[in-house]
């Protein structure tokens, strides 16, 4: 076991920005896929929103690898660094819930900004560690700006 992602999953902060740091990176750069497969349940989901040109609306859901597999070709290609600018943390128990608000650009400190976003993210505290369990993500776009608190 690698003594730093166990730190990673003691504390709620650290493991979502642990999160951040494995899907960070320069184009072609490779990412932690290891450690990140570490900070997910086993039997983890992500959600990404989806509107269509028409306005219609979907949902992409990946287990771990198909989310992997789904991000790889686009981080072949682009720089992407997502960077949490603010959150907010809700816990009851055993469960906690995360509004992870990010912006991702190319590096963490460029003046482009790639677009932003909401990350909702649901964790579990079991067997001594936190897990993530499910993200679900939207970005911002026109007519939908950031007013979560």
């Amino acid at each position: 076991m690698n003594e730093t992602w166990w730190q990673d999953t003691q504390d709620i902060p650290r493991l979502v920005r642990a999160v951040y740091e494995c899907i960070s990176g320069a184009a072609g750069a490779p990412r932690d896929w290891e450690r990140f497969r570490y900070l997910q349940h086993p039997q983890a989901r992500s959600l990404r929103t989806v509107v269509e040109a028409d306005g219609t609306t979907s949902a992409k859901v990946f287990d771990v690898d198909s989310y992997i597999a789904d991000v790889t070709p686009f981080f072949a290609l682009h720089a992407f660094h997502e960077v949490e600018i603010e959150q907010r943390v809700q816990r009851f128990g055993q469960v906690a819930h995360v509004w992870s608000l990010y912006e991702a650009r190319p590096a963490p400190d460029s003046p482009v900004l790639l677009k932003r976003g909401a990350n909702s993210i649901q964790l579990c505290h079991e067997h001594g560690r936190w897990w993530v369990f499910s993200t679900i993500w939207d970005n911002e776009r026109e007519g939908l700006a950031f007013d979560l608190w």
